[in-house]
């Protein structure tokens, strides 16, 4: 099969979609001449007019706010916030509106939006350009979250996003853009909500999310040279959540390890590891642990912002804990 970078696939599954649907449009910053800043809509513009690739000014909250006008008059908006730390300024735009509609209307409003954009640390871009902040989104009712972490998830779950009649919250970790791997030429979907088991494994579970599985994977394979076998859950749908799948994970391996890039503290683990402890508590065998980055903003300097990431090396030590060993 052919390889694609993690951000190739998501430009073939906007292209795909646009020309399967002429009510899908594009906007956002610097999103059409530029190609996006990752490059993910490149050549969109030129294929597709300005009419459905809108360059916008930078203002969030007008970006969102016009998706939401946008999607309960029809179209299917896919607007982008270039950077997951100015989402901020759109909140209400975009959870007291977006989030909400469908519900207040009483499920005659469909609001078939999505709303890309980038997370995570690694590219020294300092405290306002590198946060994790998929716990907020999980947070909120009628709000979807999606958190792809390979270049055939990333294009099979955003072409399920742009399909749903409800807001989509599409979370891309920028260390994953140059990331390649097999991605097929059709179009495809992914269900929502839907987790995937990346690598197969008896001895303890790792949950791990985005740029993490990899990560843990790395791990799995260290661990594997001294007769540990890890199973990699990668949940790629952080709202609906796939329990199912991670408790029944946790009832074959008795023990859990909760990988994220976020601060630990409320993060995306918490509400895993609640779960877990709510619903297969008789099936543990040790604690949970955690592995997430501190409490503290995204240092700039290079060194501190390694140790701020949670590494291959955080991972094995938390597994061998849960381990015992």
């Amino acid at each position: 099969m052919r390889k694609l970078t993690f951000a190739q696939a998501l430009n073939e599954a906007l292209r795909q979609e646009m020309r399967r649907d002429p009510t899908i449009y594009v906007a956002g910053e610097d999103v059409g001449k530029y190609g996006g800043i990752f490059g993910v809509t490149a050549g969109l513009l030129e294929e597709f007019g300005e009419e459905r690739v809108r360059d916008t000014p930078i203002t969030e909250s007008a970006i969102i706010g016009s998706a939401v006008g946008a999607a309960a008059a029809g179209l299917r908006p896919v607007v982008e916030i270039m950077f997951i730390d100015f989402i901020g300024v759109a909140l209400d735009q975009l959870f007291n509106q977006a989030a909400k509609m469908k519900y207040m209307f009483g499920g005659k409003a469909k609001l078939p939006i999505v709303v890309r954009t980038t997370c995570g640390a690694g590219m020294c871009a300092a405290a306002q350009h590198s946060q994790s902040l998929e716990a907020w989104f999980m947070h909120i009712p009628g709000l979807k979250v999606v958190a792809p972490s390979t270049p055939y998830d990333a294009k099979g779950l955003l072409i399920s996003s742009i399909r749903d009649d409800n807001p989509v919250f599409f979370i891309e970790h920028k260390m994953l853009y140059g990331l390649e791997g097999d991605v097929p030429e059709e179009p495809y979907t992914i269900p929502l909500g839907v987790a995937d088991i990346k690598r197969e494994g008896k001895d303890v579970t790792v949950v791990a999310t985005m740029a993490m599985v990899h990560k843990a994977l790395e791990a799995a394979d260290e661990l594997a040279k001294e007769g540990i076998e890890v199973e990699v859950v990668d949940p790629r749908t952080l709202s609906p959540l796939d329990k199912e799948t991670i408790i029944n994970s946790v009832k074959k391996t008795h023990r859990l390890v909760v990988v994220h890039e976020a601060v630990k503290q409320a993060g995306p683990g918490a509400e895993i590891a609640a779960m877990v402890a709510e619903e297969a508590f008789d099936y543990l065998d040790a604690p949970i642990k955690r592995v997430a980055a501190p409490f503290t903003p995204v240092p700039f300097s290079p060194v501190l912002e390694s140790a701020y990431i949670p590494s291959k090396d955080n991972i094995i030590s938390a597994v061998r804990e849960v381990l015992g060993k």
